[in-house]
């Protein structure tokens, strides 16, 4: 399996979109996708992370074939998430596009499944951090990134509090 092929690229995009909720063009517009695909593939190896892609992308067939976005919906959950072996990817695949962090897979999952030397904690890049999903998510920009611009200290904040009862 060559996991480097664009093929692979795109379902890691489409199995990202029925993650995160995001579209695929807000995705691409994180500038990440090329970094989080690899570094997902260097950190699980080529033969787990396409296994994980080619689940996703025969249910996504098998989905558009029967018109049937419940397909998607259940296997997701099902064969995905809730299988021992590709869940953990998928969750963290999940907290990389919203947080911008790779979280060192579980020890159990680890010790039953391996993972390179390089599965630890951490930030991909410093480009990652401003682009996360957690910031349009919540409405705000990420604190220390992204000013909203000169003088805008003078207006009301955009976030709505949450009124007490």
């Amino acid at each position: 399996m060559d996991i480097n092929a664009a093929e692979y690229r795109e379902y890691f995009l489409d199995i990202s979109v029925a993650l995160t909720g995001f579209s695929r063009f807000h995705l691409q517009g994180t500038g990440q996708a090329t970094l989080y695909f690899d570094t997902i593939r260097d950190i699980i190896g080529g033969n787990m992370f396409g296994e994980l892609l080619e689940t996703f992308h025969r249910l996504d067939v098998k989905a558009k074939t029967y018109n049937d976005e419940s397909i998607i919906t259940n296997g997701l959950r099902i064969e995905i998430l809730g299988s021992q072996k590709l869940g953990a990817i998928a969750r963290n695949i999940i907290k990389l596009w919203y947080v911008a962090t790779w979280y060192q897979l579980p020890q159990d999952w680890r010790d039953t499944f391996g993972t390179k030397p390089n599965d630890k904690t951490f930030i991909p890049s410093p480009q990652a951090y401003p682009e996360g999903l957690l910031w349009p998510t919540i409405g705000v920009n990420p604190p220390g990134a992204k000013g909203l611009g000169y003088a805008t200290w003078s207006e009301d904040p955009s976030v709505k509090l949450a009124k007490s009862s």
